[in-house]
């Protein structure tokens, strides 16, 4: 590219759209920061322009990247990162623009397709953008991230020898222990970049705690209690106070069967995750698999979200589908259930800062 190059207009771009569609032919649009660009970014582009005829991607400002991403971004300016992308062969177009969100963009553009990375569903969308998608009659697509391929996960490889920026994980478990599995498993090849500082189970004898001990990690059982749904008072201070030693960032409950309540609730608001295997807010609380049979469903999934006191009503973070087949049992549909479970969680982990979603205080001891 030439050190003069000049992003498209909107007017350009929807010149280029009524032109594609007077030969039947589809614009696919995209948009976010594309800071630090990689492969996950490469492929997710590639993707997208197989999608349509031409793809046109509008990049976030330098000043709207501040405020979605936070003071240290974008690491490129936004002329580079146009640059950059407008070089790649799966792009055909890139414009600029200032927004937080595309919703005046997509008024102006129409694109035909509007494409977006699988951290989203299309009932995550922002609203005012759903709309606008509506309007302009596009088809809304969502494409499978590539896992542990990120900004966040670059940077955090790039500082992993100074110590700084690995997530600090605990995760909390009473059973089997798939979910651990598959963190420490993404942990260990690499896909996801974080520190399992310590394994909590309520369950002595769990196999959750012994895959923790075998894989070398922290392992913690604490006494529950009598109630075999919540935690008494000396339990949950007891979790707190492990938490709190282990300074860690995000608490991941992976097959918790206990309820969580203070001084854990408050003191790690916004960073308690967990797997529920439904798409919330379908089929809360237990029994959520039989629940999706027995109401003729489709299709059922599973749902990362954030705790807060009310059972299962945190903010999404991923969801993934999975179809209800004919003769499906609780059993066999949970079993597929918990393979995108797998997949999905650590993803989630994997982009947890890139999300903007809170860590612990730098200055916490």
């Amino acid at each position: 590219m030439s050190a003069d190059y000049s992003p498209a207009t909107a007017a350009d771009v929807r010149r280029l759209r009524d032109t594609l569609d007077a030969r039947g032919k589809k614009l696919v649009f995209t948009n976010g920061c594309f800071d630090l660009l990689h492969a996950g970014h490469v492929r997710y582009l590639e993707q997208a322009r197989a999608l349509g005829d031409a793809l046109v991607v509008a990049l976030n400002s330098d000043a709207s990247v501040r405020l979605l991403k936070g003071a240290g971004r974008p690491l490129n300016n936004q002329n580079d990162r146009a640059e950059v992308l407008a070089a790649l062969r799966a792009v055909d177009a890139v414009l600029v623009f200032e927004d937080q969100r595309a919703t005046g963009l997509i008024d102006a553009i129409h694109p035909h397709v509007y494409a977006k990375g699988g951290d989203y569903t299309v009932e995550s969308l922002n609203a005012g953008e759903r709309a606008a998608l509506n309007r302009a009659g596009s088809e809304v697509r969502i494409l499978p991230l590539v896992p542990g391929r990120s900004t966040t996960s670059t940077i955090n490889r790039m500082n992993a020898g100074h110590g700084v920026g690995r997530l600090r994980i605990a995760v909390l478990g009473s059973g089997a222990g798939s979910n651990l599995r598959a963190i420490i498993s993404a942990v260990q090849n690499g896909r996801l970049e974080a520190e399992i500082a310590a394994v909590i189970s309520d369950q002595p004898d769990s196999n959750f705690l012994k895959l923790a001990c075998e894989a070398g990690f922290p392992a913690h059982f604490v006494d529950p209690g009598s109630n075999p749904r919540k935690l008494g008072d000396a339990a949950q201070k007891e979790i707190f106070e492990h938490l709190e030693r282990a300074r860690v960032d995000v608490v991941v409950l992976a097959g918790f069967m206990r309820i969580l309540k203070e001084p854990v609730i408050s003191g790690y608001s916004g960073r308690i995750v967990n797997v529920h295997p439904s798409l919330l807010p379908r089929h809360k609380g237990a029994g959520a698999t039989q629940l999706a049979i027995d109401a003729g469903d489709s299709e059922t999934g599973c749902t990362v979200h954030l705790v807060t006191a009310e059972i299962d009503a945190g903010r999404t973070l991923a969801q993934a589908r999975v179809p209800v087949l004919p003769g499906d049992t609780a059993e066999t549909l949970h079993a597929r259930i918990k393979t995108e479970e797998h997949k999905l969680l650590p993803q989630v982990l994997n982009e947890w800062r890139e999300r903007g979603l809170p860590v612990r205080d730098a200055g916490a001891s």
